[in-house]
Order: structure tokens, then sequence, then C-alpha cells
């Protein structure tokens, strides 16, 4: 199966990623390769973070019994890796080995946006975190988080781990978010998945708002590749690729099925060395597809 078009074709690898006897997938809140092509898999089982080889040969696993609720990955130059365990409001620096260098936010305790049970509302911005998302980093090594689901930030903390600055407010305006969901720097410019307002919007570093590209179905993880060429795992069921002023170069799915190369519920995408697509997928979709670049 062929998907994608012009120097976007892909080739469905069917059964990519050979899980070992009793594990499941689960819900795949994300999906990550480091230097060496291993393919990380961030999910919500009793596995927690998965490790493939290129060929989805199984190498090994880790955080069995410590993440809660795997959602967003990112891994950076020297292999360390980054992730956000939604629920316990926290995200964490790992070396490659998984050793826990350093956790951001306060476990267990979320920030007051005026959010509670029993009003579901943003009503106003917070500090970090209320169910973060995801994150990304810098070309200087800090730390970009999207805080979310119950908060309306964006937040930049140093390579240390130390708060620099936040911005964003609940709304539908330029620099407001409703669920925002992913972030990634590039050259200069800041590219922000602002979920449920179906849209991408692009930022100085500095948080200043810049433009607003709509016309997308709930994007939930933005990776952009050594080729200026920005991937988009769109929940309404799609996948999007598009050049850094917002063209796009290659779309396909819109429509919720469990067929090979389609998707239910894309929540995670990333590339390796040789231009290879990764996507991982949550609600009823609960799997990672991998497509081969063919052209």
């Amino acid at each position: 199966m062929r998907v994608g078009s012009g120097k976007h074709t892909y080739e469905l690898v069917e059964g990519w990623g050979q899980l070992p006897q009793g594990w499941q997938w689960g819900q795949v809140g994300g999906v990550a390769v480091d230097s060496q092509d291993r393919v990380h898999v961030f999910t919500r089982t009793e596995h927690p973070l998965m490790v493939f080889d290129r060929e989805g040969r199984f190498l090994y696993s880790w955080g069995e019994g410590f993440f809660q609720d795997a959602h967003g990955i990112c891994i950076g130059p020297d292999d360390s890796i980054y992730l956000v365990d939604r629920s316990p409001q926290v995200a964490m620096r790992f070396t490659h080995a998984g050793k826990l260098l350093f956790t951001m936010g306060n476990r267990g305790v979320p920030s007051d946006t005026g959010y509670t049970d029993a009003n579901r509302t943003v009503t106003h911005a917070g500090p970090p975190f209320h169910h973060p998302t995801d994150l990304s980093l810098s070309p200087q090594g800090e730390i970009w988080i999207s805080d979310g689901y119950r908060n309306c930030r964006v937040h930049k903390f140093s390579a240390f781990g130390q708060l620099m600055f936040s911005f964003g407010e609940p709304g539908d305006g330029p620099g407001q978010f409703q669920l925002v969901h992913s972030v990634w720097e590039h050259k200069g410019r800041l590219y922000v998945a602002d979920r449920q307002n179906n849209r991408i919007q692009v930022f100085t570093p500095e948080g200043k708002h810049l433009e607003t590209w709509p016309g997308f179905l709930q994007p939930c993880k933005l990776f952009i590749d050594a080729d200026d060429v920005l991937y988009v795992a769109e929940l309404g069921a799609r996948v999007s690729i598009v050049d850094l002023k917002g063209n796009v170069l290659a779309r396909w799915g819109e429509k919720q099925t469990h067929d090979p190369g389609l998707f239910w519920g894309p929540h995670g995408i990333w590339t390796d060395s040789r231009g290879d697509l990764y996507v991982s997928e949550v609600l009823d979709g609960q799997r990672v597809q991998k497509f081969r670049r063919v052209a």
C-alpha cells in the first residue's frame, strides 16, 4: 500500500513492531527515534517505554511501575530522553539508559487554571502544570513544554529544568489556545499545535504571534526534520506533511478506520535517518505504523 504524494510518497511496512508474547501496544502517546535509529514507543501499558530497531525487532523496555499516563516524548541530539507523564503533572529528562536526571513540575499537584471537576473549563492561564501534553528542545537545548488539557500555556525551561517564561491564555484568538498539544522550535520560529482550535500557530521564540494556519483536524504532534519539513499527527484520523509556510506537501486519512495504512487516532509522529515515518495512535487505534519512504 502506498500513501502520500510527490517527494513524500511512502509504502506501508505491514506488521512492523514485534511485541513480546502477551504484550500489547495500548494507547501509544508518542514515538521518537534516536541517533542510532532505535524507535522509542511511549505507551500506556505495564511496559511504558518500549524500544525497537528500525526493522521492528523488540530490543528492551523500561519504566515499568513508574509512569502512570504516558503522553509526550522527545529525544535530544545526545540521545537524552524527555517524557511527559500527563496526570502526575510532570515532565522529565532521562539518560538513554533510563536514569532520571531531573523532573519539572510538582508531582501530583495540578496548577490553578480554574478547571475543576465541577467546572471543566480553563478560565485563566496557570503555571506548570495542569495535564501537560508534549515537549521538545530548542537549538540551544532549552526545553519547550505544551501544557494543554487543563491549561492553555507554552512553557520554556532551561536545559537544566528551570522555568524561564510562559505564554498563552484561553480562547481562539491569536496567541490563545484551546488544548495546546505540541510545540517545536526551528530556525527562529516556534510552531504550536492548538488542537481544539484545529490550527497551528507560529510564534517567535519570545512568544510573539506571527501567523496562524487553519484547516487541521485536531493537531496533536509536531515534528520538523533536518530538511525543513513539518510532520503533523492529527487526532482526526489524518497525517499532514507541510512546508514551513504551511503548504501541504502530502496528506492522507480523515476517516477513522483500523485499515492498515490509515488511522483511527494519530497522536505521535517522527522520522528516522532514512526518512521513514512512524505514526503512533491512541483512542481505538492503539498501534504504531511504519511507512517506508519511496520518493
